[in-house]
């Protein structure tokens, strides 16, 4: 199915107020929750207002980045802060430990948290670096991807290129990981107990693009983010890239560029991105009624970006939840 592009102009904000809304969750009812960097999760509701739900008191860095929900009702977070590890959370704003060791150590920052159709839960940690922009490089992979059952946690794969966002395929095949400063997308396929198949590349994108989240669609084409160029790509079933959104400063994108050619990327080339609405897109999900709503999350942005998708999304594993 060929696509065409979608303008700029028919993308518009969703919610305000939002604190880092890095990761976007959509539902059914039009719904989407968000994490929110002073410490919790946010929803933005179909009306478009917005409720936070706080930790309190939890006693150590909570900067949530990936979340996600279990089916009691909690949250799940991706702790990027520096005390690290995925935590449990309320909404009453009690938190409590996922996973915070592994190994005999403490979990480093942790990227993404995704529950997948078999209430398994995919973890990503992007690197072990302190601090963790060390290894915004060409040439460092140091990132896991862990998965934990009943069994409890297992490392799947090791020395990844700084690991981002993480899922299942719809038809539990494979598990599908972004790669960020590799710059690509790659599988594994599912294997049983608890074992991965070698790794099998997906695609590799080129210097425009730094990808970060990712969403399947029902007709088989894969939905990627990038960071830096403001871009939303489609993969589909033959392999074959569409650009479908762009918003460039290519003032900007030329200047981190040149930054990671030459292994000195540092916090300001993630930072504000000057003249553009888009801030580092970073996550896209799809929710709605007929799943044909796009949102986009990102780094900087103090509200999502809401689109209509000419082809629908795929449902997800928590759309079966009571969410709050």
């Amino acid at each position: 199915m060929s696509i065409a592009a979608i303008p700029v102009s028919e993308i518009v904000p969703f919610g305000r107020g939002l604190h880092r809304p890095e990761c976007v969750l959509p539902t059914v009812s039009g719904d989407v929750y968000v994490p929110d960097w002073r410490g919790g999760v946010a929803v933005v509701r179909a009306d478009g207002s917005t409720q936070s739900w706080l930790a309190q008191g939890p006693g150590f860095d909570l900067k949530p980045n990936g979340i996600g929900f279990l089916p009691d009702g909690r949250f799940l977070i991706a702790n990027l802060g520096d005390d690290g590890g995925i935590w449990a959370m309320d909404t009453e704003g009690a938190v409590t430990p996922f996973l915070t060791q592994l190994g005999g150590h403490t979990l480093p920052p942790a990227n993404f948290v995704f529950l997948d159709q078999e209430q398994r839960v995919w973890i990503t940690v992007s690197t072990r670096h302190v601090p963790r922009q060390m290894a915004w490089r060409r040439d460092i992979a140091d990132g896991l991807l862990i998965m934990v059952d009943g069994a409890g946690p297992h490392v799947m794969a090791e020395n990844l290129h700084y690991t981002n966002e993480a899922r299942t395929d719809p038809d539990g095949r494979f598990v599908y990981v972004v790669e960020t400063f590799g710059r690509r997308l790659i599988r594994y396929p599912l294997l049983s107990q608890a074992r991965l198949g070698p790794a099998e590349l997906v695609v590799q994108l080129g210097s425009d693009d730094l990808p970060d989240g990712f969403v399947f669609d029902c007709e088989g084409g894969i939905w990627i983010t990038s960071l830096v160029s403001n871009q939303v790509k489609r993969i589909d079933q033959a392999g074959m890239v569409r650009t479908l959104i762009v918003e460039r400063n290519e003032a900007f994108v030329a200047e981190v560029e040149e930054a990671y050619e030459a292994d000195r990327m540092e916090k300001p080339h993630l930072g504000p991105i000057p003249g553009t609405r888009f801030q580092h897109l970073t996550s896209i999900g799809f929710g709605g009624p007929d799943c044909r709503t796009g949102y986009l999350g990102s780094l900087h942005a103090d509200c999502l970006y809401r689109f209509t998708s000419p082809v629908a999304g795929m449902p997800q594993p928590y759309w079966d939840f009571a969410l709050p």
